[in-house]
């Protein structure tokens, strides 16, 4: 998974029952400080979905949205546990990183 899918992931969980597309897209915005085209969020939500990380489902048609129906997403158990092992491994790496490799004094001096 790449570092675009996992924040698409870990957004989706954040918004729970509010993960669909523009919301998802709005809320990466606003935590990561980073633009989003909306091509690339629903290409990164169809590929989490094929890979069985995410699920889906459409709500309900609205007068707002012309009756247009929202789709709403969902971690799955499967994706649970990508990002659980995922968080993990970076979660290994940074304990793994030697104090002196951030004693910028030694580095440069």
């Amino acid at each position: 998974m790449g570092e675009f899918e996992e924040i698409v992931m870990l957004t989706v969980a954040v918004l729970y029952d509010e993960a669909y597309g523009i919301s998802i897209k709005n809320e990466i915005e606003e935590r990561v400080g980073r633009k989003v085209s909306v091509g690339a969020m629903r290409t990164a939500l169809s590929r989490l979905e094929k890979k069985g990380f995410l699920s889906s489902n459409l709500g309900e048609a609205t007068a707002v949205r012309g009756g247009k129906r929202k789709r709403y997403y969902k971690v799955t158990p499967y994706g649970q546990k990508a990002l659980a092992k995922t968080m993990e491994v970076r979660k290994q790496l940074w304990e793994a990183i030697p104090k002196v490799a951030w004693d910028i004094k030694l580095q440069y001096a």
